[in-house]
């Protein structure tokens, strides 16, 4: 059986600076319609910086949508036209105030599939060599560092709950 859907009618409700909201009447394999509800998003990266030492720089920050801090890897929206590599290396800068003389693809992931387009690509940076921080304007940001032992003990009692990190720790430490 064929589970493809076509798209009958798309209207967007929304078109913010971080995603836009379609809203699709599709026909289904079975011919009958439904209604989806899309986010589209320009992707992001998620960054696994490792030191020299064994250390992992995270960031800790605020996040409004489950209003409470969490332990992050840097990470960040890709801008438009802009590569995934290129936007890794900024986000470096931006969050932790380094710069990657060696930058691996680790692998990306759908963050969730069941509404969003959105892709993350997960990056290794390692030969981290201080640069200047510079900070988006509204993103309020503590640099973290922990030793790899740290961070994997942290991830299997669950203290770590943000995806990205996680998976980030698992591709870059685990595989």
């Amino acid at each position: 059986m064929d589970y493809f859907e076509k798209t009958l009618k798309s209207d967007t409700v929304y078109d913010g600076k971080i995603l836009r909201l379609d809203v699709e009447t599709v026909l289904l394999p079975n011919d009958n319609t439904a209604t989806r509800e899309i986010v589209r998003h320009p992707g992001a990266v998620a960054i696994l910086p490792v030191t020299k030492d064994g250390e992992i720089y995270f960031v800790r920050q605020y996040r409004k949508a489950l209003d409470m801090e969490l332990l992050e890897v840097p990470a960040g929206k890709l801008e438009k036209d802009e590569v995934p590599y290129e936007c890794a290396m900024r986000e470096l800068q931006e969050e932790i105030g380094f710069a990657a003389d060696k930058l691996t693809l680790l692998g990306s992931f759908y963050s969730s599939p069941g509404f969003s387009n959105e892709i993350i690509y997960v990056y290794k940076a390692e030969d981290l060599t201080p640069s200047q921080l510079t900070p988006d304007e509204d993103e309020f940001i503590n640099v973290v560092k922990l030793d790899i032992k740290e961070s994997l003990k942290m991830l299997n009692k669950g203290l770590i709950r943000d995806s990205k990190t996680a998976i980030a720790l698992s591709l870059g430490l685990l595989m």
